[in-house]
């Protein structure tokens, strides 16, 4: 079972990476010390998310080189457009003080306005062509913004970051981006979204994930994320609790067996838990991102 992934352009990035999306700024540089400590060496922030400063601090007083994490975070859709992403990437790394960005994506698809999402993609093309990015990619990107965004660009997105959880799966999505030759990235990965949306059962106590659990003597975040590794999907677990985020990074020592993953791939409801991409909108979802 590997534990890297090589991107259509060559780069290498690790599997499993460590997420921080609605990590307050004050529990960050803790979370994501932790998270280095145990052995994670993907970072995974956004602009949107308020915490690239802390997510840099905790890199440098890790002491690892720069070179040994994988940093990805993603541009806002109020920075969308050419010279406006171009900027966006200077506020980033300003913020995680970095000069260059392992993985820059944007935050959504924002169909409404697709012709700033083009130029902030070509931006993308500049920076990854200046040596400023490794690696550029796109996140809640669905079939035909994939498509739309083929048309007029010339690089394919190397990663779609997307919401994927045994109970929402996407698989739609994951063709795209498998025909494409993207890799799919999970988001809400263990289900942490369905816990606190009125949608049902917590993925965290479903029957089936604590009975393969039971036969691997592991938890059903663990068996979720060997789900994600077995089928080629990133997954980017998110927790604040030291044991917690260490237990998430302990899936490399087991392997769940064909009708194990068939019985995960039965749990798709087909709801989504996030934000529907058509409905993003500048009007909706706009908001000022500050400057480093």
């Amino acid at each position: 079972m590997t534990t890297n992934f090589t991107l259509n352009n060559g780069v290498t990035m690790p599997a499993l990476g460590f997420g921080v999306y609605q990590a307050a700024p004050e529990e960050t540089v803790a979370a994501v010390t932790s998270a280095i400590e145990t052995g994670y060496r993907l970072i995974d922030t956004a602009a949107a998310y308020g915490n690239e400063r802390e997510v840099g601090e905790a890199i440098r007083q890790s002491g690892i080189a720069r070179n040994d994490v994988f940093i990805e975070t993603k541009v806002w859709i109020t920075d969308f457009g050419y010279d406006e992403t171009l900027h966006a990437f200077e506020k980033s790394t300003g913020k995680l003080g970095v000069d260059t960005l392992d993985l820059l994506i944007l935050h959504q698809a924002l169909p409404s306005q697709f012709d700033r999402t083009l130029g902030a993609y070509k931006a993308l093309e500049t920076l990854l062509g200046d040596g400023r990015v490794r690696a550029i990619g796109v996140s809640n990107f669905m079939p035909a913004h994939l498509a739309d965004l083929a048309a007029e660009t010339s690089i394919v997105p190397a990663v779609n970051q997307i919401e994927v959880h045994p109970y929402f799966q996407q698989r739609d999505v994951q063709q795209a981006d498998a025909v494409a030759g993207t890799i799919t990235q999970a988001w809400s990965p263990i289900g942490g979204i369905t816990a606190y949306r009125p949608h049902g059962a917590s993925a965290f106590d479903d029957e089936t994930l604590a009975a393969i659990g039971a036969e691997h003597g592991k938890s059903p975040a663990q068996v979720m994320l060997r789900w994600h590794l077995q089928q080629g999907r990133s997954a980017l677990p998110k927790s604040v609790r030291p044991a917690r985020i260490a237990e998430n990074f302990d899936v490399f020592d087991f392997e769940l067996t064909s009708d194990q993953l068939a019985a995960i791939d039965a749990l798709d409801t087909d709801v989504r838990r996030g934000p529907e991409p058509e409905a993003v909108t500048l009007e909706a979802f706009g908001r000022e991102i500050p400057e480093a």
